[in-house]
């Protein structure tokens, strides 16, 4: 029972303390008299690996501000990682002097072992006794203490406070510190004179989702590469939590425009990848969205917006090796452009669109300049990029460069500040206590000046990142030495005159960040898959239906999203590509076979099939001969012809031709656009020019009238055996019926009964056709080559 009190902040009395020491000194005496030749670190002045024997865990600090008359409680964890158990411990608070500087908060947060030297002395209360700690066995402890026992100065400061453990081992039986863990407490009783400005920037990026492709449906649904933005958006999500988070804090919203695109348009139904198709994306996750969007409308109404070009664009990886292939700035235009209508229609708010955010925001002269190339006259940046080393404080983060561009400096460690892993408890709040401890300590470098910092953390917070962050901004809610900002009006103010201005050379980039880049063979790619899109476009009815969601896979392809995953922004590029080439090639001249011309001059058809869901209109196709002497397309060489074929159909265009010697000659067919590129691939086959002579055609019709004429003989010579045979049957069956009393016969035949009709001349059936006419139905048309020994038309 006493144990427990002790562990809910109740320590030992005074009295009790004095005897433990007592006994303690008097056991420890003999020991130490034979020790004399070696004695034993028990207080060494340097850090040593016995004083991180015990792994001491902050779990918790409230309030993480004290002001007077609140009390401080500390929680954690106590863990013995040694290879003995610890008996007869003490928990112990330290609470040192005020800190002075932000490098002495820096030192005190690097350090990790127990330093007799710098680390303060042990408070006599409160205090927790452990009568034993046993390998591996964590264990919790909770110390409370009034604000009033900490000794803390009247006007504030930065403090360090430490949790200490002391102990003794069967091996060493003397107390030493064992473990220790070390955090800062921020206080500020009064709100100081000029309180720092501070912005915070809360950015909502994601990867890139979309594929270039899209459904066949009239509203042309998205499709996904694939369902993982999704789980982003669920409770709990990362990007769920960052707008639950977010709607209550004193923060400027920094958006990648496509992930609201993104959003939007899982919205209203999607698709996702499947294999070699599309499946159907699910209604729960369309509702998942449609419910985020709603959460960040009503959040950011009100507050200061900032757009990014669309997909954030990676700055550096397009000013070290975009640059080198022509066309590469027109997509950063594009993207500025797109950004702005996007946040707009989606969100009903008007962002802020001249800003730029390079990577960790280094920048060297060639970004600067990519980055103001599409309008951007902001360019958020660091201050381990743009350095102030001869200042011994922190100066406003506006820069003014000239010509109207101004340099936004974040402060590099406020910054960075919770990347890395916040999902520990004890890692968190040790986070929160030293940024609060930085941004008082910059407000009391020069109390007598207001200064405006600014905040830029990383990209894509995780959960348990954008935790620790709002924990850090409430932090700041009593407003006792800092006042939000947002991020235009950080921009707008005064600037120090003794910051600096000068942008870091090419050569002082960070290696570790261009290594990052994306390669120059990503914008060779990006280029190719322009420049196609471009010759496309001009021959589609509805270029909407191609141009914006190709384009905007294109815009993806730059986003800094890719950095660290090669491969996927590799796979991503080509998967671009395949969607337009498979668009391109609906529209194809159906191969031939080779053709036989069988006189002077006839036409030659080429075909030109559709499979698009659209018209394709202001193509060309010219039909051009090898040999021009031989076989002539309309009069010359080669001839065009302008072509319309409608969505889904295939369309015929006919060419006269004229032959002047026989022989084989090859034609290539070739679609062109209106101004003069070539579309697609040609198509080359061959004419077979067969030419007749007058001589040998007059024999060949001789021969034929000859065979017609022999043909009605013989014919009207089977008639007439036909009628004489009837007539002497006829004859015979009269003579018979006579000797049976049958009526008379004359000359001319039986009396009453009709003559017998020649029918040895002129007699045709009706409806007969000759054999080599043509059927009045050819058939649908169809994109397969045609057949071998093909005829052209005459």
């Amino acid at each position: 029972m006493a144990e427990a009190a002790a562990f809910q902040g109740t320590g030992p009395s005074p009295a009790r303390r004095w005897l433990r020491r007592t006994l303690t000194v008097a056991v420890g005496a003999p020991l130490l008299a034979g020790l004399l030749h070696n004695p034993a670190p028990a207080q060494a002045a340097a850090d040593t690996p016995v004083s991180r024997t015990v792994d001491v865990a902050i779990d918790t600090l409230t309030p993480s501000a004290p002001v007077e008359g609140d009390t401080v409680t500390v929680t954690g964890t106590l863990t013995n990682r040694g290879k003995r158990t610890i008996t007869d411990a003490t928990v112990n608070l330290r609470v040192g002097p005020r800190m002075d500087s932000r490098s002495e908060i820096d030192q005190v947060a690097r350090r990790k072992g127990f330093r007799s030297d710098s680390d303060p002395r042990p408070l006599d209360a409160p205090e927790i006794d452990i009568a034993n700690l046993p390998v591996g066995v964590p264990r919790d402890f909770r110390i409370s203490v009034p604000v009033s026992e900490l000794v803390l100065d009247d006007e504030g400061g930065v403090y360090q406070l430490g949790v200490s453990l002391s102990g003794q081992t069967s091996d060493a039986r003397w107390d030493r510190v064992l473990g220790i863990e070390r955090t800062f407490l921020p206080y500020q009783p009064e709100p100081t004179a000029k309180r720092t400005q501070l912005t915070y920037l809360w950015p909502l990026i994601s990867s890139a989702h979309i594929s270039a492709d899209t459904a066949s449906d009239e509203q042309q649904s998205a499709v996904f590469q694939d369902d993982e933005l999704a789980e982003e958006l669920r409770p709990g999500g990362r990007l769920d939590e960052m707008v639950s988070l977010g709607k209550d804090l004193p923060v400027t919203w920094v958006i990648d425009p496509d992930l609201l695109a993104s959003v939007d348009a899982m919205a209203n139904g999607y698709r996702v990848k499947d294999g070699t198709g599309h499946a159907a994306g699910t209604e729960p996750n369309r509702k998942l969205a449609e419910r985020w969007l709603g959460q960040l409308e009503a959040a950011v109404q009100g507050r200061k917006v900032v757009a990014l070009p669309f997909a954030d664009p990676d700055l550096a990886s397009l000013a070290h090796r975009g640059k080198a292939v022509p066309g590469s700035l027109k997509h950063l235009q594009s993207a500025t452009a797109l950004a702005g209508s996007t946040v707009e229609t989606i969100l009903h708010v008007q962002p802020a669109t001249d800003f730029a955010w390079p990577v960790d925001g280094a920048v060297d002269p060639s970004i600067m300049a990519v980055a103001t190339s599409a309008g951007a006259r902001k360019v958020i940046a660091r201050s381990d990029s743009i350095q102030d080393d001869d200042l011994s404080y922190t100066p406003t983060a506006a820069r003014p460069l000239g010509g109207g561009t101004t340099a936004v400096v974040s402060d590099a460690e406020l910054s960075t500040a919770f990347q890395g892993d916040m999902v520990r408890a004890e890692t968190s709040t040790l986070a929160v206590q030293e940024f609060l401890a930085q941004t008082l300590a910059i407000t009391l470098e020069q109390p007598q000046d207001r200064r405006s910092v600014v905040v830029a953390p990383q990209r894509q917070p995780s959960v348990s990142q954008a935790q620790a962050m709002a924990a850090a901004v409430r932090g700041l809610g009593a407003k006792r030495w800092t006042e939000p900002l947002d991020l235009v009006a950080a921009a707008a103010a005064k600037p120090d005159p003794d910051a600096t201005t000068a942008v870091p050379r090419a050569g002082q980039y960070p290696k570790k960040l261009r290594a990052t880049e994306l390669p120059v063979d990503a914008f060779r790619d990006m280029k190719t898959t322009g420049d196609e899109l471009d010759d496309f476009k001009v021959i589609l009815s509805d270029a909407t239906r191609v141009v914006p969601p190709i384009g905007n896979a294109i815009n993806r392809e730059m986003s800094t999203s890719w950095r660290g995953r090669t491969t996927e922004a590799a796979i991503y590029r080509v998967d671009v590509q395949d969607v337009l080439q498979r668009l391109t090639k609906s529209v194809v001249l159906v191969d031939k076979s080779d053709l036989t011309l069988s006189g002077r001059s006839a036409t030659i058809p080429v075909t030109v099939q559709n499979r698009l869901l659209q018209d394709v209109e202001g193509l060309v196709l010219r039909l051009t001969s090898s040999n021009g002497t031989r076989l002539k397309v309309d009069g010359g060489t080669s001839a065009e012809l302008p072509i319309t074929v409608r969505a889904g159909h295939s369309q015929s265009v006919k060419f006269p031709a004229s032959a002047n010697a026989n022989g084989q000659v090859s034609m290539t067919a070739q679609l062109y656009t209106a101004d003069g590129t070539p579309y697609g691939t040609s198509m080359t086959f061959s004419v077979k020019v067969s030419e007749m002579t007058p001589t040998v055609m007059l024999v060949i019709a001789g021969g034929v009238l000859l065979l017609v004429l022999a043909g009605v003989r013989m014919y009207s010579q089977r008639k007439r055996l036909a009628a004489r045979a009837a007539e002497a049957e006829a004859r015979a069956e009269a003579e018979a019926e006579g000797e049976d009393g049958a009526p008379e016969h004359t000359a001319a035949g039986t009396v009453g009964a009709p003559a017998a009709k020649d029918t040895t001349e002129g007699d045709t059936s009706d409806g007969a056709g000759h054999p080599s006419d043509p059927d009045a139905d050819t058939g649908s048309e169809s994109g397969d080559p045609s057949g071998p020994g093909e005829k052209v038309d005459r």
